[in-house]
């Protein structure tokens, strides 16, 4: 099974694996995606290590049973630390031909295919593109092939619940999770209860999925089609409770428990977006913690109010995806310039434009860098896993209230809807972020400056309106040094562009250094940000099984980097920087070290293989 798990006899039925990945792929109207979280949910609950994977199409709803309307979701168990979904699924769920052609070429060789068999008509057939039945033409002989008449069955199995019509076959992706279960020997009742949670309001569409799950199950027992069960024992994981958490809502849960370290009411403001919706929905969720969201009519308006939040005294925050963060700059150059807290969550899509909604890319990083009028630096911190948005969004508020700035808080899609096991973390360890505001006068004449400066950060006082004797003026113009009023000088416009740079430079002393993951004598480093993460380090760990020396350092801090970086930089021969763009973490590198770094890129709309990344690497150590 996948990455080459050793396999052993645990009885005559039932093989006991390290680790398998699982895809349900159908139609996006078969329901793939809720298999597939439940199935994971359930892996979670028996304690597995766990990473997933889905992968949906952008239309609401594309043709059913075409190659564009096929859905999957890829889940990745072990009883052991993984960090990828698996390069290759070792498993395929076909729900339908075009599902089957879609996904076949990436199982892995000798791999299980549980086929739904009765999708297999003439109609379907040749909207998948097929001239022969795969399923009779000798074409699945590589293949451990297991014929299941999926609709058939889910017909039967729900007489007497009360759906109909069309209502009858919407359960057979629980027959398909439920034969799952049976196969894997997952516990049925984190299933059962998500139902019974899910569709309370709805008795019949609750006992038909119920009925088809328990029918799937009973399938595995009592046919004789299935001669194995698969066990992957739960993986030996520090001691904690975990739960499991994708990354939008480890975001969600980050900026809630900054606000809370703050002290500071927290404001999310946005406009629906794929894929950061789900940011806004679980924040929603979450006003007993002082959490307020507004869903702006556009995403200048969710800028606008989120900076006004920031001006009133919140832990103002907005979220979007690649077009909005454009439509956002000219609000984010006014937090600049007005230099308020803001936090600006982009959870990168492929684009540009409206681009691929539901596909991942890493094709944003320049435009949070540089994607402003004027000279407009800003701090930029990236997520690197679901969990690690937790920390990430603390971080990014952090700097934002500790610098008085707006920060750029860079996800992705692959982050955003994959999920991983999160060891809760111990709330009462997590740092105190709060900024007092300033409630006197700052000068010895009684005057209040809203730009007199500390002197170590260079961060302007933070004067909610309202205090009392500390009336001031905000705004876009360029204002006067200390006092805030209006200028034209130029002299003093080339002072206050290069404080605010000097500002955002400055908190290179405020971050840790880069801390490299290598062997000595390794003569090429790896340099990665983002979703990358598990890809390269996968990738590293097996480079180094194979006995070379590699080394790799993965970036939180993408401006300003790290103070160290540069020195680490120059300590190898050779450096890589894998991205999924053309190279745009690779240009800054070479344009700030004057490094002859070597770019790696992939620009299709999904994650890197860890395969992908160990080929090049071998490569590069021959």
């Amino acid at each position: 099974m996948s990455e080459a798990p050793t396999v052993e006899n645990v009885d005559r039925d039932t093989e006991e694996l390290h680790a398998v990945a699982i895809r349900f792929a159908g139609d996006s109207g078969d329901g793939m995606q809720v298999a597939g979280a439940r199935f994971t949910d359930a892996s979670a609950i028996f304690g597995n290590d766990l990473s997933t994977f889905p992968n949906f199409p952008a239309e609401i709803r594309a043709p059913a049973g075409t190659l564009p309307g096929v859905s999957s979701f890829q889940v990745h168990i072990a009883d052991r630390d993984i960090l990828t979904p698996g390069d290759q699924p070792d498993v395929l769920v076909a729900m339908n031909p075009a599902a089957l052609k879609a996904n076949l070429a990436d199982l892995a060789p000798a791999g299980i295919l549980v086929i739904n068999t009765d999708a297999f008509d003439e109609r379907n057939l040749e909207k998948a593109g097929y001239t022969s039945n795969p399923l009779e033409d000798g074409s699945l002989d590589a293949y451990r092939v297991l014929k299941v008449p999926m609709e058939d069955l889910t017909k039967k199995a729900v007489e007497g619940s009360g759906v109909k019509g069309r209502e009858v076959l919407r359960s057979k992706n629980f027959l398909a999770v439920g034969l799952m279960a049976w196969m894997f020997h997952r516990p049925l009742e984190p299933t059962l209860t998500w139902i019974a949670d899910k569709f309370a309001k709805s008795p019949e569409v609750r006992a038909a999925n119920e009925m088809a799950f328990r029918a799937g199950y009973n399938l595995g027992e009592t046919t004789e089609m299935f001669r194995h069960t698969y066990q992957v024992p739960p993986a030996r994981l520090p001691a904690g409770t975990y739960t499991n958490v994708t990354g939008n809502q480890a975001l969600a849960w980050g900026l809630v428990a900054a606000a809370q370290a703050a002290r500071l009411p927290l404001f999310y403001a946005s406009y629906p977006i794929t894929p950061a919706s789900e940011i806004l929905h679980e924040l929603s969720r979450h006003r007993n913690f002082g959490v307020r969201t507004f869903q702006a009519e556009d995403e200048i308006a969710a800028a606008g109010a989120a900076l006004g939040g920031a001006f009133a005294g919140h832990l103002g925050v907005t979220g979007t995806s690649g077009p909005g963060l454009a439509l956002k700059s000219e609000t984010i150059s006014l937090a600049l310039m007005t230099e308020l807290p803001l936090v600006i969550v982009d959870v990168q899509r492929g684009g540009p434009s409206t681009g691929l909604p539901t596909k991942t890319e890493q094709s944003d990083l320049l435009m949070a860098m540089y994607g402003r009028h004027g000279e407009a630096p800003l701090p930029i911190v990236a997520v690197s896993k679901p969990s690690d948005a937790f920390e990430c969004a603390i971080e990014a508020a952090r700097i934002a209230l500790k610098f008085m700035t707006p920060v750029i808080l860079l996800s992705d899609g692959y982050i955003g809807t994959s999920a991983e096991p999160w060891l809760l973390p111990d709330l009462d360890s997590l740092p105190d972020i709060s900024v007092p505001f300033t409630t006197e006068p700052n000068t010895p004449d009684g005057e209040y400056l809203p730009f007199l400066r500390d002197e170590t950060t260079l961060a302007r006082p933070w004067a909610v309106p309202g205090t009392p004797g500390l009336e001031h003026r905000l705004g876009g113009l360029e204002k006067e040094d200390g006092t805030g009023n209006v200028s034209y000088n130029p002299a003093n416009h080339e002072r206050m562009t290069m404080l605010r740079e000097g500002k955002v430079a400055g908190i290179a002393a405020d971050i840790p250094p880069a801390e490299v993951e290598g062997e000595e004598g390794a003569r090429v480093l790896v340099v990665g940000w983002g979703s990358s993460y598990g890809a390269i380090a996968a990738g590293v760990h097996r480079v180094r099984a194979r006995g070379r020396k590699v080394a790799r350092v993965h970036l939180r801090h993408l401006n300003p980097f790290p103070a160290n970086l540069g020195e680490v930089l120059g300590s190898y021969d050779r450096v890589l920087v894998p991205e999924l763009n053309r190279g745009q973490l690779w240009r800054l590198i070479r344009a700030e070290f004057l490094v002859d770094a070597e770019r790696f890129t992939k620009v299709q709309g999904q994650p890197f293989k860890a395969s992908e990344i160990e080929t090049r690497l071998m490569e590069m150590t021959e």
